[in-house]
């Protein structure tokens, strides 16, 4: 079962899923520096905490992210790992990183799975949680 809740500020929003004992949290982030809305290109940032609340030490072996636009268009991005890392989490441990994702669009949404594994060979998917991209001072919700 996976839990899925919003925290933060409005203008900070932080977004949480717990599948299996396995906590992630995304934190994105408007870039206005690095966009160039009249060339139709939205930067945004994410920051994405993975926690491992569990008693088993888990290997993240790949991603599949959902990314859509304000025009419904879907784009779908799977790979190894993250940012060129595959962590492995013991029990109580964390993994952090960064990313980013451009949009056409000036908003949109992500979500995805990461394919994680045990130290006894069970694979298991945990969600990753749906998250607003918005500009700051917009109204927020997941498209």
């Amino acid at each position: 079962m996976t839990r899925i809740r919003r925290r933060g500020t409005p203008d900070n929003p932080v977004y949480e899923a717990r599948t299996r004992d396995v906590l992630v949290r995304v934190a994105p982030a408007y870039m206005a520096e690095q966009s160039q809305p009249e060339e139709g290109k939205w930067l945004w940032s994410y920051v994405v905490e993975i926690e491992n609340h569990g008693t088993e030490t888990v290997t993240l072996m790949s991603r599949h992210w959902i990314i859509t636009d304000a025009l419904n268009r879907v784009e779908e991005v799977q790979g190894p790992g993250v940012v060129g890392e595959q962590p492995v989490l013991g029990p109580r441990e964390a993994f952090r990183y960064n990313s980013g994702c451009p949009l056409t669009t000036p908003s949109g949404s992500m979500r995805g799975t990461y394919q994680m594994v045990t130290a006894a060979g069970e694979a298991f998917d945990v969600e990753i949680p749906a998250f607003s991209l918005h500009l700051p001072g917009a109204l927020r919700r997941v498209n």
